[in-house]
């Protein structure tokens, strides 16, 4: 008889991020597009508008209530129009800055503010259906299910920090002269959460759609490694901290460069007191912090850049390294042009569409680096 063999122990396999179905993958990195809300073309262009434009235009406070159905209807007939002004002319905005507001440049207001909540709507609605739908078919493993709800988690939460962030501009201000706008703190928050919920969303789909590879045990590419994370949480912050430079019209204190005025440091960066309020609520140490913060990002991504040619890498690794240096190097030049020609909308839009361009070539990277072959 034929001795029937012994069965070989096994090592224990780990259970895979996704069962491998194409929609749940491609659902993925479509969320990564939408939620940062981006589409491989809206990425770099059309929903940072929308982000930005109610701030940059200053509509953000023309739509004084939120309702998540209601207000999806419009206002159609002069009359609807008449009474929504009505209720505009309640809040500060109206009362400070646009007493002499007609009813046609409120209209122009209103639609930029409605057409960025719908956006969200339509963001939210991108994340929730195509995950119920692909975990009622039974596509998503347990991991990823913990995934897609953080996600839609993230979504739900980011749309109510952003009524939060508009109330603050409608309240009162206890002193008479203080101008209308929301809290710059709210709004850090409000673009800290989005760029949080980019983030995850798109190194979820790169993890998913890239091949994976055991990274070589090298010092040169762990150390690669550990200044590619570096320099991305560098460049978290300095998005984040444009936040404040857009919440305290910060852009349009020195609009000079190099230089502040006349000096490198200038006298009124400490002039609040405490000292450390300059950091959040003084527009010059706001603008000096980000310019300084935006001159250390694109040194360490230089940095970066020479380093990584010393080291052989593929391809495609090659290629995200250098991408990052060019939309580092853009980035810089939007931001000094739009400093010099006094923060004008198309310009200032585009500068912070640049920095989410440049967050993205920075997690790309991160996402290569695990995945360098052997």
């Amino acid at each position: 008889a034929v001795p029937t063999p012994r069965a070989t122990p096994r090592e224990p396999v780990r259970a895979p991020l996704v069962v491998p179905q194409g929609p749940s993958k491609s659902h993925l990195l479509g969320c990564a597009a939408n939620s940062s809300h981006f589409s491989s073309v809206d990425l770099l262009t059309v929903r940072p508008v929308h982000i930005s434009a109610p701030r940059l235009t200053e509509s953000g406070l023309s739509m004084v209530d939120w309702h998540l159905v209601k207000e999806m209807k419009p206002p159609r007939t002069q009359q609807e129009w008449e009474a929504e002004f009505q209720k505009y002319q309640q809040f500060p905005e109206f009362k400070i800055l646009n007493h002499d507001m007609t009813l046609p440049e409120f209209k122009f207001i209103w639609y930029m503010e409605y057409s960025h909540r719908m956006w969200g709507r339509v963001v939210g609605l991108a994340y929730i259906l195509p995950a119920a739908y692909f975990w009622h078919r039974g596509w998503l493993s347990r991991p990823l299910k913990g995934c897609v709800l953080a996600l839609c988690g993230l979504v739900c939460f980011q749309g109510l920090l952003g009524w939060y962030m508009v109330k603050s501009g409608l309240e009162e201000k206890p002193d008479s002269y203080d101008i209308p706008r929301v809290s710059q703190y709210r709004l850090a928050a409000h673009l800290g959460s989005a760029l949080v919920l980019y983030s995850a969303s798109l190194w979820t789909g790169l993890s998913l759609l890239l091949p994976q590879h055991k990274l070589p045990e090298t010092k040169q590419l762990l150390r690669l490694k550990q200044y590619a994370h570096g320099t991305t949480a560098l460049i978290f912050l300095t998005a984040l901290s444009g936040a404040f430079v857009a919440g305290l019209d910060a852009g349009l204190v020195y609009n000079s460069f190099p230089k502040m005025g006349e000096r490198w440091i200038p006298d009124d960066l400490l002039a609040f007191s405490p000292v450390l309020r300059n950091i959040f609520e003084n527009p010059t140490t706001v603008q000096f912090d980000h310019r300084i913060l935006g001159i250390a990002s694109v040194t360490a991504v230089t940095a970066l850049y020479l380093f990584s040619r010393k080291i052989p890498l593929p391809r495609r690794t090659r290629m995200a390294v250098t991408s990052l240096l060019a939309v580092a190097c853009m980035q810089v030049g939007l931001g000094i042009s739009t400093l010099l020609l006094y923060v004008p909308t198309p310009l200032a839009a585009t500068h912070q569409s640049g920095s989410l361009a440049l967050l993205s070539m920075a997690l790309w990277l991160m996402s290569e680096l695990r995945r360098v072959p052997k």
